[in-house]
């Protein structure tokens, strides 16, 4: 539903769009995660303090079995995926299909521990297994977050600098911001050019440094190139009309 979502076109109330639906759904995702490690937790409790005998153990087992084959299945093409197309949210899906693997194979240790004689043992693996998903948990809801914060790789800001300091042209590179939208990114970029250069001239450069960012970052949706003067002075500020609205920021 994200993705379906996310195609549609920017409109005059979502002019970026509608990607951000993608990132919500991973904060979904992660409490989705956060309930399953509670409930795994909650019942292995219960069952330290109130054993229950194992029923229909076969069938159990079975279950577990064909639980962790199908939850890791669709763990691995979901993380695969998801890594592919930089999709926070379709990782946090393979993690949650890790989780319930996880969970499964809680059943298939509580059964085996059952069919020794020691069913002391299935209460003790949920608590495990708890303690794994909490670790899932962890490692999922680290990215999700950090998206919303508008969080990047600072290797995506070096490669930008990089490339736009190679274009000709380019006499220098100020600031260089980037952030995810789903699973796209946006930029924006200052260059600085020689202040003699006609108006198309520096459109001309600033188009060279955005055909550039596109080929060096595949995730890259558009970015936004601001051309500054090389002023002779450099103590001369291009932005000192504007410079005091920033100043508090």
């Amino acid at each position: 539903m994200a993705f379906v979502l996310g195609r549609r076109l920017p409109s005059r109330r979502y002019p970026y769009g509608y990607r951000r639906a993608e990132d919500l759904v991973g904060v979904l995702i992660v409490a989705g995660i956060a309930a399953s490690a509670l409930l795994v937790g909650w019942q292995s409790v219960q069952r330290l303090i109130d054993p229950a005998p194992l029923s229909h153990a076969g069938w159990v087992l079975l279950a577990g079995v064909i639980g962790v084959a199908g939850n890791e299945i669709a763990a691995v093409v979901r993380l695969r995926a998801g890594r592919r197309i930089g999709s926070a949210a379709l990782v946090a899906e393979g993690y949650h299909a890790r989780a319930d693997t996880l969970a499964s194979l809680a059943v298939i240790v509580a059964v085996l521990g059952t069919w020794a004689g020691a069913p002391i043992v299935d209460p003790l693996a949920g608590l495990l297994i708890t303690g794994l998903i909490a670790w899932v948990l962890v490692q999922t809801a680290r990215p999700v977050l950090r998206r919303l914060m508008d969080g990047v790789d600072p290797e995506v800001i070096g490669t930008m600098e990089q490339v736009a300091t190679g274009v000709d042209g380019v006499r220098g590179v100020g600031w260089a911001r980037a952030r995810w939208a789903g699973h796209r990114l946006t930029g924006e970029l200052a260059v600085t050019v020689n202040a003699d250069l006609t108006v198309a001239a520096g459109h001309a450069v600033s188009e060279e440094v955005h055909h550039a960012l596109l080929h060096a970052l595949p995730h890259l949706a558009e970015v936004t190139v601001h051309v500054n003067p090389l002023s002779p002075h450099p103590a001369a500020d291009p932005h000192h009309r504007t410079r005091h609205h920033r100043d508090g920021d």
